[in-house]
């Protein structure tokens, strides 16, 4: 099993022919005021909401700066319920969201599902990694997997989502990839932080030996040397300043994890303000702005929007629930 997320190639021929997609509504300017990260400052979900509301004011898609607001709890849940609740056809809030929060819907851990909310698009997607500290006695990852397999509960491993969440999961396809049984999954210790930042301050401090995590959302931490790079969970070599980061198929390991970056809106708001607020995501996508943001977090480029993005979803919510009932996640 390589992925339960499509290729980077093959989503990529998608992405061209979705750059073409028009919406019959016109755009409307619509003022989005505010973006809600689902979790701490410092994590994938607050990254997205900071660049892309900057870049919305920058490129005048927005009359004022976008607002940021931190709604961290339950992996997403907490922002998905208050969204559901108070601000269903509120059409200036756009969410923050990704591949972890379409594992949470589909394993039951949202007050809602798909049809809850608007899908409006994605810009990009990221790429899992595994690390450890720089002082860590693992070198790479067949040393650390050589130790998982023969005592899975002998380490401690984090990540920024639950136990089945997705960068559990991930973990979990690379557990398996070196032969790890499904019986044994459940040994393995996992530590759930609210964001991949938070996380690897953790382990830099002592109290967990690996995390799993998005490569965005510590890339600073790979700059700066604090961490080493086990694996990248790519089917390919990362475009620079990542391109000497090793990828577990190059040692053995084909497993791959992405993850998109994406929004989400209110369930009630109007055909036409989603299609204007899709319009303008796109806009944002289509600019060297935002090509340049996401090459210097360690994004790479991707457009879906619109009904496209929505169809997406469902799908993904699908094979993530196919999944995590083939690891144990669901009954």
């Amino acid at each position: 099993m390589k992925s339960i997320t499509p290729s980077l190639s093959g989503i990529a021929a998608t992405a061209v022919l979705s750059a073409g997609l028009v919406f019959s509504a016109p755009s409307q300017a619509l003022p989005i005021s505010e973006c809600i990260a689902p979790a701490d400052p410092g994590g994938g979900w607050d990254f997205t909401c900071r660049s892309v509301g900057k870049l919305l004011h920058e490129l005048e898609l927005v009359e004022d700066p976008v607002q940021v607001t931190n709604r961290p709890g339950g992996v997403g849940a907490v922002a998905f319920s208050n969204v559901a609740s108070n601000h269903a056809d509120d059409s200036d809030i756009i969410v923050a969201t990704s591949t972890v929060g379409v594992t949470q819907i589909a394993q039951g851990k949202y007050p809602g599902g798909a049809d809850t909310m608007r899908w409006l698009g994605m810009l990009g997607t990221d790429v899992g990694v595994i690390l450890v500290d720089d002082d860590s006695e693992y070198e790479t990852l067949n040393q650390l997997l050589d130790d998982i397999v023969e005592d899975p509960s002998a380490l401690s491993m984090a990540g920024s989502s639950g136990a089945g969440g997705w960068d559990h999961i991930r973990a979990l396809m690379v557990a398996k990839a070196a032969g790890l049984p499904a019986d044994q999954f459940g040994a393995l210790r996992w530590v759930q932080f609210d964001g991949g930042g938070p996380a690897v301050t953790q382990m830099m401090g002592g109290h967990v030996d690996v995390v799993s995590t998005d490569l965005g959302e510590i890339a600073g931490f790979i700059e700066s040397g604090d961490v080493r790079v086990l694996a990248v969970l790519s089917e390919e070599p990362l475009p620079e300043p990542f391109d000497d980061l090793p990828t577990a198929a190059s040692q053995g390991y084909d497993v791959a994890g992405y993850n998109w970056r994406g929004f989400y809106t209110g369930g009630e708001v109007s055909n036409e303000d989603y299609a204007a607020m899709v319009e303008d995501l796109q806009t944002l996508y289509e600019s060297d702005e935002w090509k340049t943001v996401a090459q210097e977090n360690g994004l790479v480029p991707l457009w879906r929007g619109g009904d496209e993005f929505d169809d997406f979803v469902r799908e993904s919510i699908d094979e993530v629930e196919a999944i995590s009932r083939e690891i144990g996640v669901l009954e």
